[in-house]
């Protein structure tokens, strides 16, 4: 089946406007696009930012009469837009994207290998990972600098929490380095449902991997390695809840932060972790810290 794409460009304070007239006219899925090269990075709790300008990209079926959907638009979206059509070529969108995730080596020991493509090296401590709809495949330099880091611990008989888990790669990949038991927390019931997914991928027993949403974390729980791999303003936020939860003794890795935002992060962190020189990565920042109270 072929599909029909709209293409119209609309600043923020309209956006929203655009994507319901859209819909109303017959678009089966609507999705909004930078459309100036403008990061958003760390947006506060409870924030949804957008770009001052945005590309609104809507799909159709290929019969669906063009000339009407302008009729339509025009009479609702004043003044009216320029309108652009693309035909594309039904894909399997939610298997496109594998063709851009090859095994990636994390530090001297991991890797992380699709569970598709065979281990390049069958000897070392492979991951396999599927995604499925959660955040993680390593490749993002806070990921990577995350799995690095982790190479480079002795976590054998540990208690890991991995804090955001998204995918479950870093609480995987540290049970896999030897860690006893992790405790993988996100609020995205598909992050734990992933997590869980690729836990059994890599033969970890059910309960070596324990999930929990933020509210379902037990009173009492304390670990001795945190891994928190968010963004700024959540590091932030979490940060009582994240110092709670560290043995005195244990260790902190916090990534997902820009080399700008290392002072504002550490700041409420700062009266129980002494933290190390941080590591940068394209301008994204790990840091490593000691719990000492």
């Amino acid at each position: 089946m072929q599909w029909l794409q709209l293409l119209i460009d609309a600043p923020r304070e309209r956006s929203e406007d655009f994507e319901n007239a859209i819909v109303e006219s017959g678009a089966v899925s609507v999705t909004l696009q930078d459309g100036a090269d403008q990061p958003i990075f760390a947006p506060g709790v409870g924030e949804r930012p957008l770009w001052d300008n945005c590309i609104i990209k809507a799909l159709f079926p290929a019969t669906i009469d063009t000339d009407q959907v302008h009729r339509q638009l025009s009479v609702t979206i004043q003044p009216t837009p320029v309108i652009r059509w693309e035909l594309l070529e039904d894909k399997d969108w939610s298997q496109e994207w594998k063709k851009y995730f090859q095994p990636l080596k994390c530090g001297h020991r991991l890797w992380i290998c699709p569970s598709w493509i065979d281990p390049p090296d069958p000897n070392a401590i492979n991951l396999s990972l599927d995604p499925g709809l959660a955040f993680g495949t390593g490749s993002h330099p806070t990921t990577h600098l995350c799995l690095r880091w982790l190479d480079q611990q002795d976590l054998l008989g540990k208690t890991v929490i991995d804090y955001g888990c998204g995918s479950g790669i870093l609480g995987i990949a540290a049970l896999l380095l030897g860690a006893a038991k992790v405790i993988a927390i996100d609020n995205d019931p598909q992050a734990l449902l992933a997590s869980r997914d690729n836990a059994q991928r890599n033969n970890i027993a059910d309960e070596r991997l324990i999930t929990y949403l933020p509210d379902d974390i037990p009173k009492g729980l304390l670990v001795d390695v945190m891994l928190a791999n968010i963004l700024a303003a959540p590091l932030i936020h979490l940060a009582p809840s994240i110092s709670n939860l560290t043995s005195t003794g244990g260790i902190l890795c916090l990534s997902g932060l820009l080399e700008s935002q290392i002072d504002d992060v550490c700041a409420p962190y700062l009266e129980h972790f002494r933290f190390q020189s941080p590591t940068i990565e394209s301008d994204w920042t790990q840091l490593s810290g000691l719990k000492i109270s």
